[in-house]
């Protein structure tokens, strides 16, 4: 008699848990999306409420209202990862994973005694309403789009660091004698070298020699290419994610 009655209440658990971790993992049911949506739309109240308190001239009860939105909303994020953590099948994976780590830190400075704000982080999480209106597929191709070009990135990256370094060596010695006080060492000039490579030109670090006007001329010039060539390895990639991924489709189909 005690087995048969134990059977339906351990059955019962497991159902009850099954439950909680298709609310809080997924969202193909009612509850799912309401657990979903309730939290996306706290996550934009607290990033309004940040907002808010970087206004100067607000009240003291102000601030105590928005401080007590603050500790709501910390305690329901708190309440939520550690509900996230506990349905994990992979509790180090879901640590470790970018979502996981973005919960983490958009909490923990409330808990400790220290001044770094994070709370703009939060915006990451706002991500997860992709998955919740199914841009999964769009997700993907972007991961495989990333993936397949991982090696030409990093190639290049590295070698748009090296330029950027030359660069502000380069306009550090054409400079340096006739504007000191702008071009101080070569960790002044990294600045230019930044905005030109990158072809921002902000116009507040500029050369005055004519060897440095030149000099610049070929940096805009390989600068365009710094911006060119990741933008079509992205964009080829991306077309051959969708394709392939169209491919898939028709297969299966």
């Amino acid at each position: 008699m005690r087995q048969g009655n134990i059977l339906p209440k351990t059955q019962g658990a497991g159902d009850s848990w099954n439950h909680l971790k298709r609310i809080v993992e997924q969202n193909d049911s009612k509850a799912g999306k309401a657990f979903d949506f309730s939290i996306q739309a706290l996550i934009v109240c607290s990033l309004i409420t940040f907002s808010i308190e970087t206004l100067p001239g607000l009240s003291d009860d102000t601030y105590t209202a928005l401080s007590i939105i603050e500790a709501f909303s910390i305690a329901i994020f708190s309440v939520e990862y550690l509900l996230r953590l506990t349905v994990a099948e992979n509790k180090l994976n879901f640590v470790f994973s970018f979502y996981g780590l973005i919960d983490l830190i958009s909490i923990v400075p409330f808990y400790l005694p220290i001044n770094v704000d994070l709370r703009v982080l939060r915006s990451f999480r706002l991500l997860r309403l992709f998955k919740l209106f199914r841009y999964n597929r769009a997700i993907g191709r972007y991961r495989r789009a990333f993936v397949t070009i991982k090696d030409e990135l990093i190639l290049f990256g590295s070698a748009a660091c090296i330029v950027l370094y030359i660069s502000a060596v380069g306009i550090y010695y054409f400079e340096n004698e006739v504007q000191p006080e702008v071009f101080k060492s070569v960790f002044h000039s990294l600045w230019w070298s930044v905005a030109t490579l990158t072809t921002v030109g902000y116009g507040d670090v500029y050369p005055i020699t004519a060897g440095g006007r030149i000099f610049t001329f070929f940096v805009l010039v390989i600068g365009l290419g710094v911006v060119a060539v990741p933008t079509g390895l992205v964009a080829s990639a991306l077309s051959k994610a969708r394709e392939s991924g169209d491919n898939a489709d028709d297969s299966d189909a």
